[in-house]
């Protein structure tokens, strides 16, 4: 799961323009959306290796997961496609209603 995390915030830093075109549009700065999420995963996934803070940081993630939901939303109401590539509607839904509770259970299930 550690490792999980600190791939998945880097990848923000490696292709912010996947990002960029998730996040909802009511807010003003993508670049800062997508600069602190990335942040936010790879110190919470680098938290995960102690065993001091892994509880702390499973508590986190949940949390982040949950402030991620509006991202979800966005998507499954916008469409999303990158360049000539485009997540199906029931993916997007999939992705809300399957992948984001299992993360969180992941979490949950790690924090002991």
């Amino acid at each position: 799961m550690a490792i999980f995390y600190v791939m998945a915030g880097t990848n923000h830093f490696r292709n912010p323009a996947i990002y960029y075109t998730i996040i909802p549009s009511f807010f003003s700065n993508p670049y800062i959306i997508n600069t602190a999420s990335g942040i936010a995963e790879i110190l919470l996934g680098l938290l995960l290796f102690v065993p001091q803070t892994r509880k702390l940081a499973c508590y986190a993630i949940i949390c982040m997961l949950v402030a991620f939901i509006p991202a979800h939303i966005y998507m499954i109401k916008t469409g999303w496609c990158i360049k000539d590539f485009c997540l199906p509607g029931w993916a997007l839904w999939a992705r809300l209603l399957l992948f984001q509770p299992l993360l969180i259970l992941w979490a949950w299930y790690n924090r002991k």
